[in-house]
């Protein structure tokens, strides 16, 4: 009795974790460059005194979907989206590395490349600082050139190359703040097979239809194991009365 009563509560506590993926899945089906979060159920035995002879249910959180998302022109000299793998660096506020395909890129109120959430862009020498009144582009290969547009157009500078990684997939670890990061904690190395698609931004590869559907099954399963519990309460009750009657 105990055996069903285990599995299936610790099965409908982590079914509502993985709603709560699906959900954040879902919430950003329109965000740039997000890969959606995947998970899968695993049983897990109970050791202690005696012989493992329970299990419980743990929601596994497996990874990510590195599938690329669908590429679409903008204009925009600062949206950038990547030519199938790979990643854009960027830099966190305690100097380590991280990586993003987020491409619609900004420059702050200092005059340094960034991400729309406020990451600088991560070049060869470190962040990369555009000069005052100038126009940029940024080429296939990451290289960020300015022209001055004040008092007339001069000569193209380049200033810097956006460090573009593509390590391994299966060494990559999401973080809770959507960036990816080597799994040891190394920074990658740049590779300059990595080309960048100016005027464009790849969109989420969050699908729609997978994670409603998803979402339905995973309510159902939550109601069967929640039908589960009320069966055992009833089999414990007639349990208990029956023995009452016999004593």
């Amino acid at each position: 009795m105990d055996r069903m009563i285990y599995t299936a509560m610790t099965g409908a506590s982590h079914t509502l974790n993985q709603q709560t993926t699906s959900a954040h899945n879902l919430a950003n089906a329109s965000t740039t460059g997000y890969r959606a979060e995947t998970n899968a159920f695993r049983a897990v035995p109970i050791f202690g005194d005696g012989s493992p002879t329970r299990a419980f249910v743990v929601d596994s959180t497996t990874g990510a979907d590195f599938t690329p998302g669908a590429i679409q022109q903008t204009g925009r000299n600062l949206d950038v989206a990547i030519q199938g793998s790979g990643w854009i660096t960027v830099l966190l506020e305690n100097g380590e590395e991280a990586y993003t395909r987020q491409g619609n890129l900004q420059i702050s109120a200092n005059g340094i490349l960034q991400t729309q959430n406020g990451l600088n862009v991560k070049g060869d020498i470190g962040a990369i600082a555009i000069p005052e009144n100038s126009r940029i582009t940024i080429a296939k290969d990451g290289t960020v050139s300015a022209v001055a547009i004040t008092p007339l157009p001069n000569a193209v500078v380049i200033i810097d190359r956006i460090k573009l990684v593509d390590p391994p997939e299966n060494q990559l670890k999401k973080g809770e703040d959507g960036l990816f990061r080597l799994q040891n904690g190394d920074e990658a190395n740049a590779n300059a097979n990595v080309l960048l698609t100016s005027g464009s931004l790849e969109g989420s590869n969050v699908n729609l239809v997978h994670e409603l559907v998803s979402m339905i099954s995973l309510a159902r399963q939550f109601d069967m194991q929640m039908k589960i519990l009320e069966s055992a309460e009833q089999n414990a009750q007639q349990a208990g009365e029956l023995l009452a009657y016999r004593a």
